[in-house]
């Protein structure tokens, strides 16, 4: 059985992963930029497809629960409110 960490990195990296491999795809598929520009915008477009296949991943699985596997498990972490943060709020 996965435990709760392993889980949230799961469907951490399944997002980049995914993002990295659109970005791929969008150079293969014959974007080019110069030298100067490509690293920085490379980056970006990875964080922005990142951001972007997540938000839209987590919105299905809201509505579709078996949608959960675009992020790598359909088991979502659990996380216990300490006994610190009970006492501030």
């Amino acid at each position: 059985m996965f435990n709760d960490f392993l889980i949230s990195i799961i469907r951490t990296a399944v997002p980049v992963a995914v993002g990295a491999v659109l970005a791929w795809l969008a150079s293969e598929a014959g974007i080019v930029l110069d030298a100067d520009s490509s690293a920085a915008l490379t980056a970006g477009t990875v964080a922005a497809v990142v951001a972007v296949y997540y938000a839209l991943a987590r919105a299905l699985e809201t509505r579709w629960p078996w949608l959960g596997v675009l992020l790598g498990r359909r088991a979502k972490p659990v996380y216990e409110v300490s006994r610190a943060s009970k006492s501030e709020g």
